[in-house]
C-alpha cells in the first residue's frame, strides 16, 4: 500500500500516481491494484474527480463511490461539529473493504485547494498512519528557492512523523533550473530519505484550449476543430495595439474584450506571420461579439485558432480563467505518455517499488487496532448481554454496535422504560432484545440453578431468587446457561459487582485459581498489554505466572505477537531482595508453563520497564533477552505499581487505554469503568465478543 500526498496544490502528484500505477501494472496480476482517495476537492454528487477518473481509467478499473470516502466540505463540516474522529472512521471503513478484495491500494492525498496548508498535512499524516501506509511526499520545486523548498518538505515530514507515520522517499516534480544541483541540496538535507526530482515539462502543466472551454462555460465561435491546442500563457490586451503585440507570448491564449476590433485584428495579423510568436487562441470578454465585417475576414482562414466568447468581463475572465489546474485526462494519450516517459527518465522504478513493498510501516494505530477489535467481533455474531441498560451511554454504543454488527445485544431492565429513555435520547435500539429479570419465565430456573451450586456455601433458595433480580447476578446466570455469550457491566456498578457474581458462577479456567485484568494500551504506534491493573493486589509467583500466560494467550487471541516482559525495580541479576526473587520464581514457573502447553510466545524478566520498552538500554542491561527492548506484554509485580504505571502513561502520553479485560474465566465477563465513554463501550463489546467465539 501506499499514500501519496503533496506539500501544496499543483505539485503534480497524480502525474506521479500515474507513473507508480503504471510500475504496479508490471507487478501485481491485472485487476488486482485499485486506487483510493480518502478526500476529495469536487462534490461527488455534481462531477466527478478527476485524478480517480485518470488513475482508474489507466488500471482498467471502473470510477465509483468507492474510490473515495469524503468530500473536503463534507469534512469540514463533520471536523466544525466535533466529529473528526468519524472521520477517520469513514475512511477506515471504506478502505478496508478496498484491502479483502486487491492486493494492492494506491492511495492519493488531498488537493490543497479549500484548506490551510497546515491542515492538510496533519490530516493527511493521520490518515497515512491509521491506514497503514507509507508516505511518498511530492513537491513542487516551481518559484521556489531550494532553501525554500527545503524547509516546505520538512514541515511535511515533521506533521508525518508526529502522526508516527513513514515515508518510503521525497519526489520533487517540476524543477525549473539547474535539476543535479538542487538533488545534490536535498540529498544533503534528507540523507535518510530516498529523493528524485523531476523536470518541469510545459506541456503537462499547460491546459488545453477545450478545458478552458469547460472551467470558463465558453462558447466556441470558431476553430472548434483546433481546441486541442496547449495554452502555456494568458495575455490581457487592454492596451493599445503596438504594446500589446509585443507582449504576446509563446502558446498564450490573448483575452480581449469582444468590441476591441483592433486587437483582433492584430491577432489576426500575429497568426498569419511567421515572425511573432504563435497564438493559442482568443477569449472575447463581456458576451461582445465581432462586428460583421470583422467576421467575414475571420471566416476566411482555413485554419482559424478557436475563438471563445465568455459573458464575464476582462479582468475577471483573467482571473477565473488563471485559476484553472491543467488535468491529465482519461483520453489524453498525448499527456499519459509525455507523463510515463519523464516519470521512467527520472525516477528508478525498481528501487521504489521495493522500498514501497518492503518498509511498509509495522505500526498499529489506536485507531487501526479499534477497528481490527470490530473485524474481528464480526467474523461470527454472538449475544452479549447488558445488564445496566437504563444507562444513557450504554443506549447510545448499544446503537452503535447494532448499526456495525457487531454483536447481537440483550439489555435488562424495564422494557417500557428502556425503550421510554431511548425515544427521549434519540437512539434506536430496535433489534436489541430487552429483558426484565423480575419478570423472565426463566427466574426460577436461574435461581435454582445458583442455589446448586452455591448451597455448600449455606445459600438458601430464598437468597438465590432474591439475588436474581439483581441486574449482575441475571445477566451471569445467563451467560453461565449459555442463553448469552458473553457480559459487559461497571458502567454504574463497582468491580466487585461485576466480579463478585462471575467467581461465584461462572468460575476461572482449568490450569487458573485467579482472574486477573489487563489494559491495552494503544500508544501512537503500538498496542501493547499492561497486567495485572484491576484485580490482584499482591499476586505471589504461581499467581503471578498465570497473570503471565493469561496475558499471553490475550495477546494472541487479539493478534499481538506475545514477547512477555515481568517487571521489577531491577533487571536481571542485579539486584538481590524479597520482590525481586517473587518475580524471578514466577518466570521460571511461566516458562515451564510455556513449555508445557506449546505456546508460541517469549518471556523473560525480571526486568526493569526501560529495559523491556526501550532496544538501546536492553542492549547494555540483557543483551541476550528475546523479549527486552521488544516487550508487548508488561506484566506488573503488584495492582499498584500495575495500576499508576496504566494511569501515568495514559495520561502522559495520550494513550487510548481499553480496559480492564478480564481474563481467566470460563465464559468472557468484562468490566467497565464508571466513567467509561460510549467509545468504550463499543471497544469491550467487541473484546467480549471475540473472547466469546
Amino acid at each position: 500500500m501506499l499514500y501519496v500526498t503533496g506539500t501544496e496544490a499543483r505539485c503534480g502528484k497524480s502525474a506521479i500516481c500515474l507513473g507508480i500505477a503504471d510500475i504496479l501494472l508490471r507487478t501485481f496480476e491485472k485487476g488486482k491494484v485499485t486506487f483510493f482517495r480518502p478526500l476529495i476537492s469536487c462534490n461527488p454528487k455534481k462531477e466527478r474527480d478527476k485524478d480517480i477518473e485518470l488513475i482508474c481509467s489507466y488500471l482498467g478499473i471502473p470510477y465509483s463511490s468507492e474510490r473515495f470516502a469524503y468530500s473536503m466540505e463534507e469534512a469540514e463540516k463533520l471536523i466544525a461539529a466535533g466529529r473528526h474522529e468519524e472521520i477517520i472512521d469513514g475512511i477506515m471503513e471504506k478502505y478496508k473493504k478496498l484491502e479483502r478484495e486487491y492486493d494492492f491500494i494506491l492511495c492519493e492525498g488531498t488537493d490543497f485547494e479549500t484548506s490551510s496548508a497546515t491542515f492538510e498535512f496533519d490530516i493527511n499524516a493521520e490518515i497515512a498512519n491509521n491506514l497503514g501506509c507509507p508516505v511518498l511526499l511530492v513537491s513542487s520545486a516551481k518559484g521556489k528557492s531550494p532553501d525554500q523548498m527545503i524547509s516546505q518538505i520538512k514541515l511535511a515530514l515533521d506533521s508525518i512523523l508526529e502522526k508516527g507515520g513513514h515515508t518510503v522517499g521525497i519526489i520533487v516534480n517540476r524543477v525549473e533550473g539547474n535539476k543535479e544541483e538542487l538533488l545534490e541540496k536535498l540529498k544533503k538535507a534528507f540523507s535518510s530519505s530516498l529523493i528524485y526530482a523531476i523536470p518541469e515539462v510545459p506541456l503537462l502543466s499547460s491546459p488545453r484550449i477545450k478545458e478552458i472551454v469547460k472551467h470558463m462555460n465558453a462558447k466556441v465561435i470558431y476553430g472548434e476543430k483546433l481546441i486541442e491546442r496547449h495554452v502555456r500563457s494568458f495575455v490581457v490586451a487592454a492596451m493599445l495595439l503596438p504594446n500589446f503585440l509585443e507582449r504576446i507570448e509563446e502558446d498564450s491564449l490573448i483575452i480581449t474584450p469582444g468590441d476591441r476590433s483592433d486587437i483582433i485584428v492584430g491577432c489576426l495579423s500575429a497568426i498569419s506571420s511567421l515572425s511573432m510568436p504563435t497564438i493559442s487562441g482568443i477569449m472575447l470578454t463581456g458576451g461582445l461579439l465581432p462586428p460583421p465585417s470583422l467576421r467575414k475576414l475571420i471566416e476566411g482562414y482555413s485554419d482559424m485558432v478557436p475563438i471563445l466568447s465568455v459573458k464575464e468581463n476582462t479582468f475577471p475572465a483573467a482571473i477565473k480563467v488563471s485559476s484553472i489546474r491543467p488535468e491529465i485526462l482519461p483520453d489524453d494519450s498525448e499527456k499519459i505518455e509525455l507523463a510515463l516517459d519523464v516519470f521512467e527518465e527520472n525516477v528508478d522504478a525498481e528501487m521504489l517499488l521495493e522500498r514501497i513493498l518492503k518498509e511498509r510501516p509495522k505500526i498499529i494505530t489506536p485507531k487501526m487496532f479499534e477497528h481490527r477489535l470490530i473485524e474481528l467481533a464480526k467474523r461470527k455474531t454472538v449475544r452479549i448481554v447488558l445488564p445496566e441498560a437504563e444507562d444513557e451511554r450504554i443506549l447510545k454504543a448499544t446503537e452503535v454496535i447494532l448499526r456495525k454488527g457487531i454483536a447481537k445485544i440483550i439489555l435488562l431492565g424495564d422494557p417500557e422504560k428502556i425503550r421510554k429513555k431511548a425515544s427521549i435520547i434519540g437512539v434506536n435500539i430496535e433489534g436489541a432484545e430487552i429483558i426484565d429479570p423480575k419478570r423472565s419465565p426463566k427466574l426460577y430456573e436461574y435461581a435454582k440453578k445458583y442455589w446448586e451450586l452455591r448451597r455448600h456455601k449455606k445459600v438458601t433458595f430464598e437468597l438465590s431468587l432474591d439475588l436474581m433480580h439483581d441486574v449482575n447476578y441475571f445477566g451471569t446466570m445467563m451467560v453461565y446457561m449459555g442463553d448469552a455469550d458473553g457480559m459487559v457491566s461497571g458502567a454504574a456498578h463497582t468491580t466487585a459487582d461485576t466480579i463478585r457474581p462471575a467467581l461465584q458462577i461462572i468460575k476461572t479456567k482449568e490450569g487458573y485459581s485467579i482472574i486477573s485484568g489487563i489494559f491495552f494500551m494503544c500508544l501512537k504506534d503500538r498496542v501493547l498489554i499492561y497486567g495485572d491493573c484491576a484485580v490482584n493486589p499482591d499476586p505471589d509467583p504461581e499467581e503471578l505466572a498465570q497473570i503471565a500466560i493469561a496475558s499471553a494467550e490475550t495477546a494472541m487471541q487479539f493478534g499481538i505477537e506475545p514477547k512477555v516482559a515481568l517487571l521489577s525495580y531491577s533487571t536481571g541479576d542485579s539486584a538481590k531482595g524479597k520482590d525481586v526473587e517473587k518475580v524471578k520464581e514466577a518466570v521460571r514457573i511461566a516458562k515451564s508453563i510455556i513449555k508445557e502447553k506449546g505456546l508460541p510466545a517469549e518471556l523473560d524478566g525480571p526486568m526493569q520497564y526501560d529495559a523491556a520498552a526501550d532496544m538501546e538500554v536492553a542492549k547494555r542491561k540483557m543483551p541476550e533477552s528475546p523479549v527486552a527492548g521488544r516487550a508487548t506484554v508488561f506484566i506488573f509485580p503488584d495492582l499498584d505499581t500495575g495500576n499508576n504505571t496504566y494511569k501515568a502513561v495514559q495520561r502522559s502520553s495520550g494513550a487510548v487505554a481499553i480496559g480492564p479485560i478480564l481474563q481467566g474465566l470460563r465464559r468472557p465477563v468484562n468490566d467497565l469503568s464508571r466513567g467509561c465513554t460510549i467509545k468504550d463501550i463499543v471497544n469491550t463489546v467487541a473484546i467480549t465478543a471475540i473472547q466469546a467465539q
